[in-house]
């Protein structure tokens, strides 16, 4: 079989497949895993929905730089909102009591914006931590997903996200670690790590 033909298999299974996917609702996608790029491919998306005129509201429930590449850039577009939420890393704030009084601060933020349905996309940056540590409880993050605006997307972002979390979930990437500069010694860089 020569590749054109090849080619035309494929796009009459792909054309099938399309022309059987009608259903339009809000999505919910999850990006986690150890390797990087969770955050970046979350802000990809921003990217794209602010390209089609979308409503996005960005919430960091770790991170609390306010000097990152991302944030300076996407804080000029109109149509974002943007919340720095975090204490920091837990390893340097090494206080539960604070990190988990910023979670839940963050996640106030958070569902506000899911209730309001001119928002047409949130990203909750770093948010698997909320549930990892028991900042959060699972069961009422699940039901206030369910209960978002239906044509709502939201997109978390962060490591070892609970199995419930990933069953509620449309779309799940795991980001995995091959190589890493850092662990060569390489210092974060500007625009690569923030």
């Amino acid at each position: 079989m020569n590749h054109q033909d090849r080619m035309q298999r494929k796009k009459a299974v792909i054309d099938g497949k399309t022309a059987t996917a009608q259903c339009e609702r809000g999505l919910f996608l999850i990006h986690t895993g150890n390797g990087k790029g969770k955050s970046s491919a979350a802000f990809g998306l921003v990217a794209r929905a602010l390209g089609h005129d979308m409503k996005v509201v960005v919430i960091q429930f770790i991170k609390s730089r306010t000097d990152t590449g991302e944030e300076a850039f996407f804080r000029r577009q109109p149509g974002l909102k943007w919340h720095v939420m975090g204490e920091g890393f837990t390893w340097e704030t090494q206080d539960n009591d604070k990190d988990a009084a910023a979670a839940r601060a963050a996640w106030h933020v958070a569902q506000q914006a899911m209730n309001d349905p001119a928002v047409d996309l949130i990203v909750l940056d770093e948010f698997t931590y909320a549930l990892k540590y028991r900042w959060l409880e699972l069961g009422e993050v699940l039901a206030t997903f369910r209960a978002r605006p239906p044509k709502q997307h939201v997109i978390i972002t962060g490591r070892a996200a609970p199995a419930a979390l990933i069953e509620a979930a449309d779309t799940v990437t795991d980001m995995t670690l091959v190589k890493h500069a850092f662990q060569s010694g390489m210092a974060a860089m500007p625009g690569i790590e923030w």
